[in-house]
């Protein structure tokens, strides 16, 4: 298989069309940006860090019986991936109030949600992904009535294993984001889980181990992002494709 044009950069990963009209590259880039792209820094390894953890959970939830994009690693910032017709929305699943909840509803922060809470957003920068339901998933035709349960079900059953095997390693799993696609009929999880689009915190004292520490100036970023690795006993050594 051979790469070749690019189909889109984004905000942190360049997408490759392949001599496999079904299989994409996803190159992880060390660009890091928030707040729709006003604040935007490029942190020396975070590329690597971000491709090799988001390969290890993608694998973990293959076990888990969820399906995935991931087909695997091509190199230390790339990954092979399925071609998806992507939905528009993005699911998330919260855990903890934290971030825009507490802004939009005025609830304290660091509060545990009994439930957990599922919100879709309309993935659109130039309108910051606002807020939408299922009614205008519906009305837009973003996705059909099946696919809309579908996505609700595999949201949930991500967070019930990676909640899971993040509190394993001391972890709490506050909140996250899911994007899927169709791919030869079936709906399957793609884009990426990494620090980038989830809010990870120490059990015990609630340290920020994601990418709030960059919107809030904490510093250590990737450091953070390696930490979580570390305690998810991902192997950071270059030359991991193939491994």
């Amino acid at each position: 298989m051979q790469i070749l044009d690019e189909l889109y950069s984004g905000k942190a990963k360049t997408v490759y069309k392949t001599s496999d009209p079904d299989r994409l590259v996803l190159k992880f880039r060390d660009d890091t940006s928030a707040f729709d792209g006003q604040k935007i820094e490029k942190l020396a390894r975070k590329g690597m860090v971000n491709n090799l953890t988001n390969a290890y959970i993608m694998r973990h939830l293959e076990q888990a019986g969820i399906p995935t994009h991931f087909e695997g690693l091509l190199s230390d910032t790339e990954s092979v991936v399925k071609r998806l017709e992507m939905i528009p929305v993005e699911c998330v699943v919260r855990n903890i109030a934290s971030g825009s909840m507490c802004r939009r509803l005025g609830v304290q922060d660091g509060i545990d949600l009994m439930p957990p809470t599922f919100e879709f957003f309309l993935k659109n920068d130039a309108l910051h992904d606002p807020m939408v339901n299922e009614y205008h998933i519906r009305s837009f035709g973003w996705a059909t009535d099946d696919e809309v349960a579908v996505m609700k079900r595999l949201s949930f059953e991500v967070n019930d294993v990676l909640k899971q095997r993040f509190l394993e390693s001391d972890i709490l799993l506050v909140d996250f984001k899911l994007e899927f696609g169709r791919f030869g009929g079936e709906l399957v999880l793609g884009d990426e889980f990494t620090a980038d689009g989830c809010r990870l915190w120490d059990v015990n004292t609630r340290e920020k181990l994601d990418k709030d520490r960059f919107r809030q100036g904490l510093g250590g970023v990737v450091e953070a992002y390696e930490a979580v690795a570390a305690r998810l006993g991902i192997d950071l050594a270059p030359g991991q494709a193939g491994a």
